[in-house]
């Protein structure tokens, strides 16, 4: 239709070399006539890669994970590269299906939020085998030697804790996630040890593990207020854990931040709204994917120097969860009730 040689229509569909801007506009008006679209698929098998990336993410219903996502697809979309995002469910059997399926598209990379116990060794060194690179964000698998991005868990942790020991409080509970988890271990060891300089002993019961959701934070929340003596601060160590604390404070008739302080860590968009507004370490998803993202894409343009761990800053969000301890809570306020309940 165009009146050109294979070679010319090729070269203008890939912009791989000069063509005369006549030619070029017969070969674009022959695309535009019989509606012609690449198949990615035939192209990933010939130059045995495609400009996919895969993403895999431990739960798409946790409001922190999709700004990591977005910061990733933005910089992939601006380089040409187009993402497919799974979601694993914390399930590391489902993750590896989706590794494995996820391979044979020829992706150009992976970036993965490991799931639950997650080991990715074997995986990864298949894709790097094949060309593409591998970069784990956020937390990181058992045994893991490649690319990754992640936030300061222990140093956001350590400040959050200090703030809560300025303030003038002593007993201090903390919800923290999976500890076969790293962030959730570097975030208890910021917490540890700002305890440890502070000189404030904390009894094991004071430290109670879940998982990082909602329902976790209450149920975990709730033992802690059930304590003689109570905590008059709590720290969860991710938001919607901290969204649990709250509502576990007002089921059990208590104030926050009168009766008990509550931080959090992620800084969501949803802790300015809130009822107290929540404080929070403050870590960036969209600068943790985006960073993930040029990071594979480097890898992608000749990279070969050794693994790269880059670490993101974390900065304290105060809001009005947060207070020093009154007289009443130092001492233990019995919970009002009308009726019979809560307030």
């Amino acid at each position: 239709m165009a009146g050109v040689s294979l070679g010319t229509v090729s070269n203008v569909l890939n912009n791989s070399a000069k063509v005369s801007e006549s030619k070029r506009a017969r070969v674009l008006e022959a695309v535009q006539a019989v509606g012609y679209q690449p198949s990615q698929l035939a192209r990933g098998l010939r130059r045995e890669t495609t400009n996919m990336i895969g993403m895999i993410i431990p739960d798409i219903l946790n409001p922190f994970f999709p700004a990591v996502v977005r910061g990733a697809e933005d910089v992939a979309f601006s380089n040409g590269y187009r993402l497919i995002l799974c979601n694993s469910d914390n399930d590391h059997s489902k993750e590896i299906i989706q590794l494995n399926e996820l391979r044979t598209y020829l992706p150009a990379g992976l970036i993965v939020i490991p799931s639950n116990f997650s080991d990715l060794t074997a995986q990864a060194e298949s894709y790097r085998r094949s060309g593409a690179g591998v970069v784990c964000v956020d937390r990181l698998p058992r045994n893991w030697s490649g690319d990754s991005v992640t936030a300061n868990h222990e140093a956001g942790s350590y400040n959050a804790t200090r703030h809560l020991l300025e303030l003038g409080h002593t007993r201090l509970g903390i919800i923290t996630g999976p500890l076969h988890l790293t962030n959730a271990k570097d975030r208890l060891a910021g917490f540890k040890r700002a305890l440890k300089q502070a000189k404030i002993p904390m009894p094991p019961e004071y430290m109670q593990e879940t998982t990082f959701d909602k329902q976790g934070g209450h149920a975990k929340a709730t033992i802690l207020l059930r304590l003689i003596p109570r905590p008059t601060a709590i720290f969860a160590s991710n938001d919607m854990m901290a969204l649990g604390a709250l509502l576990a404070v007002r089921e059990s008739g208590l104030r926050c931040p009168e009766d008990v302080s509550i931080m959090g860590f992620d800084d969501m968009d949803l802790c300015e709204t809130t009822n107290p507004s929540l404080s929070s370490v403050s870590q960036s998803g969209y600068q943790l994917g985006s960073a993930a993202a040029r990071l594979l894409l480097d890898r992608r343009q000749g990279d070969t120097s050794p693994a790269k761990n880059i670490v993101l800053k974390t900065a304290l969000r105060l809001r009005d969860s947060v207070a020093p301890p009154t007289d009443e809570a130092q001492y233990g306020r019995p919970a009002k009730k009308r009726h019979g309940r809560p307030l």
